[in-house]
């Protein structure tokens, strides 16, 4: 049975930002486009940095290092350096929060 997490409030994240959370001590970047966010792992597949300190745009986050942009949708890079994937977490709007599951089973 997956497991949601309220971490934030919608407008907590600026619409076409990034955020940085923690869930269980597994860290999250959420991104808004409207009123659709987006979860995806906050370490960089390449670099091991934060990815919400990067840039949104075009639906990718970029890594601010080495600019290795990730598909918000699927965690995959659209672009070198990065070649690996980052995992990507099942979101929910429940009226002004967001919940996140960190389980492959959401």
């Amino acid at each position: 049975m997956s497991s949601f997490e309220k971490v934030c409030k919608l407008d907590d994240i600026p619409d076409g930002g990034v955020i940085g959370v923690e869930i269980d001590e597994t860290p999250v970047a959420l991104v808004r486009k409207g009123g659709e966010v987006f979860a995806l792992h906050d370490v960089c597949s390449h670099a091991e940095v934060k990815l919400s300190e990067g840039e949104v745009y075009d639906g990718t986050l970029e890594c601010w290092l080495h600019g290795s942009c990730f598909d918000v949708r699927s965690g995959k890079p659209t672009g070198p350096p990065a070649t690996q994937p980052v995992n990507v977490y099942t979101v929910k709007i429940d009226g002004d929060d967001v919940l996140v599951s960190l389980s492959k089973e959401s």
